[in-house]
């Protein structure tokens, strides 16, 4: 499970019918990863499909995103999209069966929230939409509690690379999330194994705070070509976040009313780093942790996005990098909410 759980995830365009029927056979190739009953995996062929129609007929193409996703200890699947489209100031009129702008039955976004465990959208006029949907296999309790965090992430690797050099993994010890975000010098096969050494730390690591974590990286990647890594650390109980980087590893603390960016020292894990130094900032109930590689410009402002800090993190993640990636390199972006 751990394996699925952090298997590259697959991202690409939907622009026309036929790679609806793609994205529906992925889909399924992944439900049959995790051994799904044919019900479960036909509920999410059905969310997916509808999902992608919905961006070759109201949004005139846009992107799939498919990943595993955690609840708990159970691994599911977790279907995003966005796109550039028109939007729509008030989304939930579409949710509706009956609503359709298309001439369709408008059963669409109806059959995707009824049949996810895990639902939200995000939209703006003129500007597009995206939306998150998670499902788990009918053996799950559905209506068990889930985790007191929520994580969202969206990667990929830069155009003509099959593999990402961007990674990223969390773990959860006595109440206290830690994320580590690595970008592997470079793109290709070289930066995704050093990213991947990276992450790899994480689960089986003792070292207890992100300054430790950091180091342990730092060591591990010597026989690679490096990478920029950054590690943070939620403790709720304690209304902070502790956080180390080396190199462009972006982070923040965001809620409603503020922004506290984290403090990177230069450096390439592996090879140079003059200083492992490790930073604490407040959290507070709703408080928002965001990380990303330089794929993704610094240059995003949220207040051009109204709202977006109190949906799913994956919409973030994805709102940004629609909007925010420089196109030229591998990227990553992770969000975090949770611990109340």
């Amino acid at each position: 499970m751990e394996e699925l759980a952090a298997r590259q995830p697959t991202l690409f365009p939907v622009t026309e019918e036929t790679q609806v029927f793609e994205a529906r056979r992925i889909a399924l190739k992944m439900a049959g990863d995790l051994d799904w009953s044919p019900e479960s995996a036909g509920e999410l062929a059905i969310v997916v499909t509808e999902m992608a129609t919905n961006l070759v007929k109201h949004a005139h193409g846009g992107q799939i995103h498919l990943s595993f996703c955690r609840r708990a200890a159970s691994v599911g699947i977790e279907v995003l999209s966005y796109d550039r489209g028109p939007g729509a100031a008030e989304l939930r009129c579409w949710i509706p069966d009956g609503f359709s702008t298309a001439g369709t039955p408008g059963t669409g976004l109806g059959a995707i929230v009824r049949l996810s465990d895990e639902f939200d959208a995000y939209s703006q006029e003129e500007k597009g939409t995206c939306m998150v949907a998670r499902l788990y296999a009918e053996s799950d309790d559905r209506k068990a509690e889930g985790p007191s965090f929520t994580v969202g992430a969206v990667r990929a690797p830069v155009a003509g690379e099959r593999e990402c050099g961007d990674n990223w993994g969390v773990r959860t010890v006595d109440g206290k999330l830690t994320l580590l975000l690595a970008d592997g010098l470079g793109h290709g096969p070289g930066a995704a194994e050093a990213s991947r050494e990276a992450v790899a730390i994480l689960p089986h690591t003792e070292a207890p705070s992100p300054e430790s974590i950091v180091a342990e990286v730092h060591r591990a990647l010597r026989h690679t070509r490096g990478a920029a890594v950054a590690a943070a650390q939620i403790d709720p109980a304690g209304s902070l976040v502790r956080f180390c980087g080396i190199g462009n590893i972006s982070g923040m603390v965001m809620t409603q009313n503020d922004t506290s960016h984290m403090v990177s020292h230069n450096g390439t894990a592996g090879h140079n780093a003059r200083k492992i130094q490790e930073f604490s900032y407040g959290w507070s109930p709703g408080a928002m942790l965001v990380m990303h590689s330089d794929g993704i410009t610094t240059s995003w402002r949220m207040e051009a996005y109204p709202g977006l800090l109190r949906h799913h993190p994956s919409l973030l993640a994805a709102t940004l990098f629609r909007d925010a990636s420089r196109g030229r390199d591998d990227a990553c972006v992770v969000a975090v909410r949770g611990g109340q």
